[in-house]
């Protein structure tokens, strides 16, 4: 009997047990379950807070787009208005007396020499929202060795026409057009080529092909920039560049006086004269009229460069080095004030045959056209923004 009653209370006893320790359980359950209620409440309000945050900054892109469209139309009004008052000088001009020709010649010399200082002082005003500079080149591709030793290849840099050139020489007057970059690498020298043929002697490897024109430069006495439609078959303007005493822009390739780009800012002019015989000048033209909207002089020094390129309103100018077949990135001048040979990386071409003849940048493909030694190569860049200096 007593036994029995030893057993019923062992019972009991582990009944308690058993109970409490249920009890704690629900009550674990019970505080997860708060927990995770308040989790959810948490959650639902960040949502809610984010989704408030993103109507607000849709509204405050939509406000900018405004601003940006109307601050648009002002400049064209403005620019409507400058036409206006252009024309009306133009008209009151006509209706004056012409003054004396006393000094005529001095006088223009005098205001061409103004102008000249004018252009070089005032601030650059960009026209676009480009702010890459080269990283590295990423490699380096030779296509096929073609001409001699000097010229120029490129496609046109305004389109995503696959249309090649080939200016092959430093004073010739026809140029190459391949359909495709296929057909000029396995073409058998300029056998599937249609040639066109330009109304003057190109001089130097300096030239450009925009938006279905050639851009070239001509010199009898003057250096002159020709602008020729391909589509017309025809010269649609010329212009005197607006330099005395021109000299060759490049130390190792004498026979360019001037040198055309073209970036993503339009159509530039690299040059050089006696009166800053060592160094490299920088001008930028209309592509449209040819006119000369500014110019710079750089701190690039002529001896011993190559060729040089522009991007993003940035001149590289690239300078042979003491090993053959290798050059170098050693100057750059932004006319944005962005970047200094300071903080450019240091940019080394790799090995090849001789020296570059010409070095043309496509924006559309962000890729250089080479000419060395009468091959034609590729080099694929690596871009970086300028303010990540």
């Amino acid at each position: 009997m007593r036994g029995l009653v030893v057993l019923v209370t062992l019972a009991c006893f582990a009944t308690a047990q058993h109970q409490a320790l249920i009890d704690y359980l629900e009550r674990r359950l019970l505080a997860i379950e708060d927990r995770i209620s308040l989790w959810h409440e948490q959650t639902a309000r960040y949502a809610s807070e984010l989704r408030e945050l993103k109507q607000q900054m849709v509204s405050q892109l939509e406000n900018l787009d405004k601003e940006k469209e109307a601050l648009r139309m002002n400049l064209d009004s403005v620019g409507t208005r400058v036409d206006r008052v252009e024309r009306e000088l133009d008209y009151l001009e006509t209706q004056n007396g012409a003054q004396p020709c006393v000094d005529v010649d001095d006088k223009l010399i005098e205001q061409e020499v103004t102008l000249v200082k004018e252009k070089q002082k005032a601030k650059y005003s960009k026209l676009s929202d480009c702010s890459d500079m080269i990283s590295s080149i990423k490699a380096m591709k030779i296509l096929k060795r073609v001409g001699g030793p000097k010229g120029m290849w490129t496609k046109d840099t305004s389109s995503g026409s696959g249309k090649v050139y080939i200016f092959n020489g430093t004073n010739e007057d026809t140029v190459h057009e391949f359909s495709s970059v296929q057909d000029f690498t396995r073409s058998l020298g300029m056998s599937l080529s249609n040639n066109l043929k330009l109304p003057s002697a190109w001089r130097g490897t300096g030239h450009v092909v925009y938006n279905s024109n050639v851009y070239y430069i001509n010199q009898v006495e003057e250096i002159m920039v020709v602008k020729y439609d391909m589509k017309n078959n025809s010269v649609t303007d010329t212009a005197v560049f607006p330099v005395q005493d021109h000299v060759s822009v490049y130390g190792l390739t004498p026979e360019t006086v001037m040198d055309l780009a073209v970036d993503e800012e339009g159509l530039w002019a690299i040059y050089a004269t006696r009166q800053n015989e060592r160094h490299i000048s920088l001008a930028k033209m209309d592509t449209n009229s040819l006119d000369i909207e500014q110019m710079w002089d750089t701190n690039c020094p002529r001896e011993n460069a190559e060729a040089a390129f522009i991007i993003c309103g940035t001149l590289y100018v690239v300078y042979n080095t003491q090993q053959p077949g290798r050059s170098r990135v050693q100057c750059v001048f932004d006319v944005n004030d962005m970047v200094t040979n300071e903080d450019a990386p240091l940019i080394y071409f790799p090995k090849r045959y001789g020296a570059h003849s010409s070095l043309k940048y496509n924006p559309q493909e962000q890729l250089l056209y080479a000419w060395d030694d009468g091959y034609q190569i590729l080099y694929k860049l690596v871009m970086k923004k300028k303010l990540e200096i």
